[in-house]
């Protein structure tokens, strides 16, 4: 069964939370289902069409006595705050933030040919760290070895930098994850409000 879009009370998507939470959050009144029309739905409510639907995209939990339709989004009707994050330093990230380019020699390359370099190297006090890390082809590494890039007399054409903080949905949007039809709408809204990397 997939998983629920979360939003903040001003409809902008906050996280993802799995249907169990998603219908304890209504039940417990914390939070309404919410349609791509924007029709709010409380649990009663929610139940009651769920006995009147036979078909629904994210499917039904049934007991013995009835059945109740899982949400796809659900509206918090407390909270309202966006979380805001710092792309974590993984090996992934990193590649990604820089593009699969060499910061040395500035060509681009398959990840299979690319490596992590500190510019001031681990043995020297180099802190891992957006700072301190590009990416570099096998052969600019080799070139630079345990050295500064002032020391084997290289330059940095792409020079380190922090990516900005993004909103913690949209790291999960920017990877390979599905979105369902009926989140666009609000997703759409994340997109266009979000802060542009520099």
């Amino acid at each position: 069964m997939s998983e629920v879009l979360v939003l903040n009370r001003h409809f902008i998507p906050v996280n993802f939370t799995t249907w169990r939470r998603a219908i304890v959050l209504l039940y417990l009144d914390r939070a309404n289902v919410v349609d791509e029309e924007y029709r709010l739905y409380n649990f009663n409510e929610w139940f009651e069409l769920s006995q009147e639907i036979n078909d629904h995209p994210a499917g039904f939990v049934y007991t013995p006595r009835f059945k109740i339709a899982i949400p796809e989004i659900i509206v918090l009707k407390f909270y309202d705050k966006i979380q805001f994050e710092q792309p974590k330093l993984t090996r992934k990230n990193i590649y990604e933030h820089y593009g699969y380019k060499c910061c040395y020699c500035g060509k681009k390359f398959d990840s299979t040919q690319l490596n992590i370099d500190h510019i001031i190297p681990r043995s020297r006090g180099g802190k891992t760290e957006w700072g301190n890390i590009v990416t570099s082809c096998i052969s600019c590494n080799l070139k630079k070895g345990n050295r500064t890039p002032q020391e084997a007399k290289m330059k940095l054409v792409i020079p380190p930098y922090k990516p900005s903080r993004r909103t913690k949905l949209s790291l999960v949007l920017n990877t390979n994850f599905k979105l369902h039809s009926s989140w666009q709408k609000f997703v759409d809204n994340l997109y266009w409000n979000t802060e542009v990397e520099q």
